[in-house]
């Protein structure tokens, strides 16, 4: 490094050694300049030379300017074989001579050259600073004093040095601006977009070989060694150049004005151009295909610095001969450690890496529990093998106060980002952060069958040894990650989340060397936090207070299995219950009461003090625990205690942890406390790899079950499966019989035998119960079935989006993808807001259509915006999300985050692929200010005044949603937006606390869909930073306590005629109503704040829109039947759009459907619903088959027996009547022939009696079947 002014004129004619490197000095011009581009030679070398080659091999005698530049380096790639060199244009003299050697050397046979060149891309760059060149002078050594600044060249044309103007890691301030330096800023994008290896920067000034670090944090000018993580690698590439340096290996440059400076070793003279590939190069592949895996990152134990690999995987990682442990991982794999590379001097050491998937769904499935089955993905020892390796021990032992443990843990994760990740799960009462360290291999994921620990220190305040020792074992396990196979085991398969301080406030108030003490004991509200929790026999009375409340909303958040609570004042490890039904000393077994007697033992054997027992003899002579552990209640009774909670209301096994008599010790013993715990707490995070893990899947499709339910006979404790499906039981050695349920599936159950050698995997796969029931009421009766499509690989595509989406930071990934250069500083009045609209509209007419839905009360348009692929144009399959803000014009917050909204939408359409898939698929309308009259009146930094609340008739809108609305803006929303019955999802915006509120605002008894509400309400408040803490800290409510941060609307308060009451029972649509800011009208300052905390919720609610369950109604000729009610669960009803579809959003489980349309059978069905994924379902119905409500068979049955009924009576009724008309006949047919004959005797007897004649007339003649067939032939 050159001394005074570190002056560094453009090197001096002269013949430079040849270096060997991949990079050497980047540049770029301004103007269009040349870089040589040397790579292996596709043609075969040959002898002969050109003329020109001839001429200038060997001639270094002079410098080159702008445009002879480019002429010798032409030449000097036309000197070698074609494809040998490559001249392109990115922006002295040595470099130039420097390629002309290469480019000859390649063609002439030299073998070092042909190796080199056919085994590496050598790029040279002869100039990074053309203007500065072409006003430099020759001869000029150095600058006077009397030139103007950059007059001799040394800086850029506008005058700034280009050496001092890349971003610096010891800067303070923000980043220097690179507008003054483009050739900086043009050099820093193109090292970015490339894999380099090595590079060499030529200056002078001096003789002498510099390696990083150029600064160090104290910004001395000399004098301080500022060492860097490959100290080693860098000295033996200094000395690989300077060695064949006839100067430059002496040491002593005397070079004029510093004479006397030396430089030790000198920086020798004689590199072998090939030392470039010292160290270990390879591949990194996928192991089930075989595929090269880019931009998996490559780390070597000791050494904190990773490299990247290239786009097949390809890396070659520089080190100095020796041993090395070194890992490879990437997302979405398992990383792999080969443990003891030899590097030795010469080519580099072939390492590859084959990384083997993380498996989710695809696990073989274990009938029989067997043995240990190790997921350590390391080629050495499994985990908890003992080695003679001797670990690197913590040096920082000291009392750290809050601003010293901050630094503390920003350091390690500064350092250490490949396997830290720190967070906060919110603030103490005094605002202090409640600080916890997560340390994995893939830190800020939870990989699929790996499990969670937690250690958290502190609680009390006073009891500080917890809060140093989980600082200590932060740094143990950063600093042997990688070369420990202990350490590093127990990284690569355990996500461990430290949290050295519950209690931040009361460790402030605390005093060393304070023995028994209870000052800083309790929180800054003077409340114990160990009896702050919810207790299963004695009712809680205190307030809860913030930092209960924040450590529950986390053990609710992450899959905890193994838990302890570091406290001091004895020496004991104490397991549950810590507390009886009756309050007194006894023993109180947890149905686990083995497990944890196991797990207790497994800390305290570790400690010789703790485990025999009696540890403070001084101070509690009569105390003894056998073996140094004991039961919680039968030492003393502890009513609202943490471990018990855990235990109680997650999956999650904890046990509290008295690390010594001295709460507080002196700094002095630290060292001590390390020592004798060390072990122990290694020893004791081994155990969550104990008992029982596995998969809980689904037999359909092969997807983890969120929820299902492990239950172990004869052990009332079930644990529940997370998001993949995945569960971990912690269990002792022996033979169990354990059941894997699930809402909607058959149970399923297991023999399994648990060895003691490491958790035993095994998989669950359950079976739909409504399977078979589905399959017979498909015969002949319409079908109902559960689809994929798997015809669409655009579909596809968008359901693994969703997916990815859905996981754990997949939101986040998605921000850091997004352009989100939003101009948040100030709000929007309605003049303001009208015309930002309109230009979103004019910038992006292919995705927005702005609709005035009405006017408000003074005569303001009621904006609609909407953004799609698609706008104004009906799209039924697709879903469809209302957002609305403004219903209060005292709280505009909700209108300036939706304006933000749809301009970061905007903004990355086309740009960012998921944002694009999201649009393209959605069809999304903003209303951003349903009030605008009342929002005109308002007037920001308001935070409590109701001015501007109703609107301009003095109207609380959000109590006019009711079958007669009276006010403009209401019916707008009502008649335009809610009763078209199309919307999937509502989310409505406000002000004035920080939660979510979900239907019914009214007092209702039960609430229709409940958990599907609740679900959609805890999605927003989960994505939020802080609102899921359930802790507003509004002014005049600082001990408003609000579970999760969701609260149905009427216990918050309670009103009627609400906006997403009328939306949930008319318009057939779920609403929640989001709360930003305790402030009505914070100031515009806090804007960009507001907008960052709401991003990921806001964009959650894009996400969800597309879960729950897609419908497709048709007949059986395909004809989609639109106005089909859909009943869900009995009693939600939506109805199907044009073209046959319908999508209602459902909580994760299953449900029911019943389908209803005029003229068709009645259809019934379940479906399940995933919580990452829709379900679709078709529905095809059949004729309906019924009359006046009974099967159609036995209606015509009964119709025809009824109809050949009447016909026989009605057949008979006609014999009986002929009959009776036949004899009718007779008898007149006989009188008549009486008649006749009593006419004739009349003649022949005039003078016979008259009582002979009369009897004869009457007597009965129809009694003799020969006179009725007489009768009967007439």
């Amino acid at each position: 490094m050159a001394s005074g002014w570190d002056a560094r004129p453009p090197w001096r004619p002269g013949r430079l050694p040849p270096l060997l490197c991949l990079l050497l000095l980047l540049q770029l011009l301004r103007s269009p300049a040349r870089a040589a581009h040397i790579k292996k030679a596709e043609a075969t070398t040959t002898t002969t030379t050109s003329a020109g080659a001839e001429k200038d091999e060997g001639q270094f005698d002079r410098y080159y300017h702008e445009e002879e530049l480019g002429s010798a380096l032409r030449e000097a790639a036309a000197a070698g074989p074609p494809g040998l060199a490559r001249l392109f244009s990115i922006g002295s003299s040595v470099l130039v001579y420097l390629a002309r050697e290469l480019a000859a050397g390649y063609r002439r046979g030299d073998p070092r050259l042909v190796r080199l060149l056919n085994t590496t891309d050598v790029y040279v760059l002869p100039s990074l600073n053309p203007d500065g060149f072409e006003r430099a002078r020759e001869g000029d050594c150095g600058l006077g004093d009397s030139g103007p600044p950059g007059a001799s060249g040394r800086d850029n044309s506008r005058g700034r040095d280009l050496n001092r103007s890349f971003p610096d890691q010891f800067s303070t301030g923000e980043p220097p601006s690179l507008d003054d330096v483009p050739e900086v800023r043009a050099l820093i994008e193109w090292i970015r977009r490339n894999k380099f290896v090595l590079s060499g920067n030529l200056h002078g000034g001096s003789v002498v070989a510099s390696y990083p670090f150029d600064d160090s944090p104290e910004h001395k000018a000399t004098g301080v060694y500022s060492k860097t993580s490959d100290d080693e690698v860098f000295r033996y590439l200094a000395k690989a150049y300077a060695s064949n340096h006839p100067i430059m290996k002496t040491g002593a440059p005397h070079c004029p004005g510093d004479e006397d400076e030396t430089f030790k070793d000198g920086i020798t003279n004689g590199a072998h151009w090939y030392d470039v590939h010292i160290g270990v190069k390879g591949f990194v592949t996928d192991s089930v295909t075989g595929a090269g895996l880019e931009n998996a990152t490559i780390s070597v134990a000791g050494i904190n610095h990773n490299i990247t690999t290239g786009r097949f995987g390809d890396f070659h990682r520089l080190l100095v001969p020796g041993t090395y442990n070194i890992t490879a991982a990437l997302t979405g794999y398992m990383p792999l450690t080969v443990n003891n590379i030899i590097v030795k001097e010469g080519p580099a050491t072939k390492v590859n890496f084959p990384l083997r998937p993380t498996v989710a769904s695809v696990i073989p499935d274990t009938t029989e529990a067997v043995v240990t089955a190790s997921t350590v993905a390391t080629l050495n020892s499994p985990l908890g093998t003992q080695s003679t390796h001797q670990p690197i021990q913590p040096q920082d032992f000291h009392h750290h106060h809050f601003p010293d443990m901050e630094i503390f843990l920003r350091r390690f994760a500064n350092e250490y980002p490949n396997i830290t990740r720190l967070y906060s799960l919110g603030k103490s009462v005094e605002s202090r952060e409640l600080y916890v360290m997560e340390i994995s291999d893939n830190p800020g994921v939870h990989e699929p069958g790996e499990p969670e620990f937690k250690y958290i220190g502190n609680m009390h305040g006073n009891e500080v040894v917890g809060r140093e020792l989980l600082l200590n074992l932060i740094e143990y396990l950063c600093k042997n990650f990688g070369t420990d196979p202990e350490v590093t085991d127990l990284v690569l398969n355990t996500r461990i989340h430290l949290m050295p301080s519950m209690n931040p406030d009361g460790y402030e108030k605390a005093q060393e060397g304070d023995p028994v003490s209870v000052i800083g004991r309790n929180n800054s509200n003077n409340f114990d936090l160990n009896r702050n929790f919810p207790d299963q026999f004695v009712q809680i009375t205190e307030p809860t207070q913030p930092e209960t409340i924040a450590v529950m909303s986390w053990m609710k958040t992450y899959p905890f299995v193994l838990s302890a609570n570091l406290h001091g004042g004895t020496l004991v490890v104490n397991y549950p219950f810590d507390d009886d039904e009756q309050g007194i000393a006894t023993y109180s077994k947890s149905p686990d009461d083995a497990v944890f007697q196991q797990i207790a033992l497994s800390y305290s054997k570790e400690n010789s003090q703790m485990f025999q027992g009696r540890p403070c003899k001084n101070m509690y002579p009569n105390e003894y625990f056998p073996h140094g552990i004991t039961n919680g209640a039968s030492w003393y009774n502890v009513p609202g205690g943490m471990q018990d909670w855990n235990y109680l209301q997650t999956n999650c096994f904890e046990v509290t942890i008295e690390l010594g008599c001295v709460k507080y010790p002196f700094e002095k013993d630290l060292p001590k406390f390390w020592a004798q715990n060390r072990r122990s707490l290694i020893q004791f995070m081994k155990q969550v790899h104990q008992g029982v893990k596995g998969f809980v899947l689904d037999a359909t499709d092969g997807r983890g079950i969120l929820n299902a339910t492990i239950s172990v006979a004869e052990i009332n404790h079930p644990v529940t499966t997370y998001k993949n499906g995945d569960y971990w039981r912690l269990l002792v050695p022996g033979t169990y019989k354990i059941t894997a349920s699930a809402r909607g599936y058959n149970p399923v159950t297991k023999n399994v035998t648990v060895k003691s050698e490491g958790a035993v995997q095994v998989n669950f796969t359950l079976v739909r119960s409504s399977a078979d029931s589905n399959n017979e009421s498909k015969k002949g009766k319409g079908d109902s079935t559960n689809t994929d499509d798997v015809s669409d690989p655009t579909t596809k595509e968008f359901e693994a989006l969703i997916k990815d989406l859905s996981a754990e930071n997949g939101l986040e990934r998605l921000m850091l993808r997004s352009s989100s250069n939003l101009a948040l500083y100030r709000y929007h009045s309605y003049k303001d807001l009208s015309e930002f609209l309109r230009g979103l509209v004019m910038n992006y007419p292919l995705i927005t259509n702005l609709t005035n839905l009405g006017q408000s009360a003074e005569y303001r348009h009621i904006w609609s915006l909407e953004i799609s692929n698609k706008p104004n144009v009906s799209e039924p399959e697709e879903p469809k999300i209302r957002f609305v803000a403004g219903i209060h014009g005292n709280a505009p917050v909700g209108t300036e985050l939706l304006l933000a909204l749809a301009e970061f939408l905007c903004l990355n359409y086309k740009k960012n692929p998921a944002v694009t898939q999201l649009v393209d698929r959605t069809r999304i309308v903003i209303v951003p200010s349903l009030n605008p009259d009342g929002r005109e009146k308002a007037q920001e930094k308001d935070c409590t005044s109701k001015t501007g609340q109703t609107n301009a008739r003095g109207k609380d809108l959000d109590t006019d949603f009711t079958t007669n609305a009276s006010q403009p803006e209401t019916k707008a929303i009502i008649e335009n937006l809610i009763q078209k019955q199309d919307f999937s999802l509502s989310v409505a915006l406000d002000g004035g606390s920080v939660l979510v509120t979900y239907p019914y605002d009214k007092p209702v008894q039960t609430v229709e869909n409940k958990e599907t509400l609740k679900h959609l309400a805890s999605l927003y408040a989960n994505n939020h930073p802080s609102m899921h803490m359930g802790q507003p800290s509004c002014p005049n409510k600082s001990d408003e306590n609000i579970p999760g941060g969701v609260m149905r609307g009427a216990e918050w308060h309670s009103h009627l005629g609400s906006m997403k009451d009328y939306s949930v029972t008319y318009g057939h649509c779920p609403e929640i109503t989001v709360y930003t800011s305790c402030c009505y009208f914070p100031s515009a300052a806090q804007l960009p704040s507001l907008w960052a905390e709401n991003k990921k919720s806001l964009l959650s609610m894009l996400v969800e829109v597309h879960k729950g369950v897609h419908g497709f109604v048709k007949d059986k000729t395909g004809k989609p039947i639109s106005k089909a009610v859909i009943v869900l669960n009995e009693g939600i009803k939506v109805h199907t759009k044009d073209g046959g579809y319908f999508h209602v959003l459902l909580a994760p489980g299953v449900h029911n459907i019943n389908a209803i349309a005029d003229g068709y059978q009645q259809q019934h069905s379940q479906v399940f619903v995933r919580h990452d994924a829709a379900s679709s379902v078709v529905i095809v119905f059949d004729t309906d088959n019924r009359i006046f409500g009974l099967p159609r068979e036995l209606v015509v049955t009964v119709s025809g027996a009824t109809m050949s009924a009447l016909i026989l009576t009605a057949c008979i009724i006609w014999c009986i009547c002929s009959i009776k008309s036949n004899r009718h006949k007779d008898g007149f047919h006989r009188l008549r022939q009486h008649h006749d004959e009593y006419e004739d005797e009349i003649r022949m007897m005039s003078t016979g009696s008259k009582k002979s004649l009369l009897s004869h007339e009457f007597q009965d003649e129809t009694d003799t079947e020969e006179e009725t067939l007489y009768s009967s032939k007439h």
